[in-house]
């Protein structure tokens, strides 16, 4: 357990949490788009986009699977980072975290865009919904950036090149 970074578990928790909610939630606007897009998580922006912008019929339904491809993508980003966590090699140099960080950053625009959403139709519950979403991830990728993987010394040091024994310095 010597090897787990902060960073990496919460990663995991994160992507434990979105990978199977946000999976339903595009799961269920593929296959019933206007139905599931008006369902609680995804209210804020149904209601913009057919106030605001003036969408309806097909365009509504595009919008739907835009929104879906958008959560599909950041939850591709989460489960290449939960395979690439379980090479041990991989987790201490810190190889997953650009997965992570991706995954965090389209995940970050979808809840933060959906959240000004929220705002603008008085939609409270999905405003709450968003912005805690929102929280989770920014607060994962606060710890990310200041949990670095350990450093190997250099071999550059004074120690490392009085112990190197070049051939030609016998």
């Amino acid at each position: 357990m010597s090897n787990w970074r902060i960073g990496s578990i919460n990663g995991a928790l994160l992507a434990a949490y979105f990978i199977p909610v946000w999976g339903m939630i595009s799961y269920d606007i593929m296959f019933a788009p206007v139905h599931a897009l008006y369902e609680q998580a995804n209210i804020s922006a149904a209601l913009f986009v057919s106030d605001h912008l003036q969408l309806a019929g097909m365009n509504l339904v595009r919008t739907a699977w835009l929104l879906a491809l958008c959560r599909f993508a950041a939850l591709a980003f989460f489960a290449v980072f939960l395979v690439m966590l379980c090479w041990p090699s991989t987790r201490k140099n810190g190889g997953c975290d650009e997965a992570l960080g991706m995954a965090l950053f389209i995940g970050s625009l979808i809840s933060f865009a959906c959240m000004l959403m929220a705002s603008q139709v008085g939609e409270a519950g999905a405003l709450r919904l968003h912005a805690t979403e929102l929280m989770l991830m920014l607060g994962a990728a606060v710890v990310l950036v200041f949990d670095r993987p350990v450093r190997k010394p250099s071999p550059t040091s004074d120690i490392a090149l009085r112990q190197l024994q070049l051939a030609n310095n016998r």
